[in-house]
């Protein structure tokens, strides 16, 4: 398959899906916003320990329909699905709680997907990067500085500072103001549904990688889906 190029339309491209699918940047994007849990870093194993942690604490059992529930929520929508099952638990004092345990897991080093470090390295210094993340700013750049890359980014923002967390738009408008480029003219990359309906409702056309196999991402308004970061090559203009 030929690579697929950007434009600067405002308009997402059509492209096939799948395996073997590419893109080359920076094409007509002058912005590239970035997911960062299951997309850049592989910290969804360690939310879910965390997750499964907290709720045995609260003698429950995390199971594979809470990691499904929860995949690319924000904090808030997580700890409201957890503390209606455990009896009404003080929402506050479980999403503390949570926190705890996850900046003690980022602390240790998330390890990063592939293609990530050498993606965010090949595009500093071309285009203005930013991440959208439904996780704290503190943890992202936690999670960031450990691997090396906070550096690279010129905004990082989080739907837990903005008035609502992904899947709206508020996180990777934020993300573009903070850039100051137009949504229609940034790329955003997203591994979860949650976060592709979050960019697209934000008007930023949507590449897909996805972390779970039972997920769709062209269904929720990719424009393509890769397997993997590595997919994607940067280019200098002729």
């Amino acid at each position: 398959m030929s690579p697929l190029r950007s434009n600067a339309s405002g308009e997402a491209p059509r492209a096939d899906t799948g395996r073997g699918a590419s893109l080359v940047l920076p094409g007509g994007f002058s912005a590239v916003v970035f997911d960062m849990d299951g997309l850049l870093l592989d910290t969804e194993p360690l939310w879910a320990d965390a997750e499964a942690e907290l709720l045995a604490r609260h003698g429950d059992v995390y199971t594979e329909a809470d990691a499904t529930a929860t995949h690319g929520r924000s904090v808030e929508d997580m700890i409201s699905i957890y503390s209606a099952r455990l009896g009404g638990a003080e929402p506050a004092a479980l999403q503390a709680e949570l926190m705890e345990l996850m900046e003690g897991r980022y602390a240790a080093g998330p390890a990063l997907k592939p293609g990530a470090a050498e993606l965010i390295h090949a595009l500093h210094g071309r285009l203005p990067l930013a991440v959208a993340s439904n996780t704290a700013s503190r943890l992202v750049r936690l999670a960031l500085d450990h691997v090396g890359l906070l550096a690279a980014f010129e905004a990082v923002t989080s739907g837990a500072e903005v008035r609502r967390g992904k899947p709206f738009p508020d996180v990777y408008l934020a993300a573009c103001a903070a850039l100051g480029v137009a949504p229609g003219l940034a790329v955003a990359f997203e591994d979860s549904p949650t976060g592709v309906r979050a960019a697209r409702a934000a008007g930023i056309p949507v590449v897909g990688v996805p972390e779970r196999d039972d997920v769709d991402l062209a269904a929720a308004g990719a424009f393509l889906v890769l397997s993997s970061l590595m997919d994607v090559e940067v280019v200098t203009p002729s």
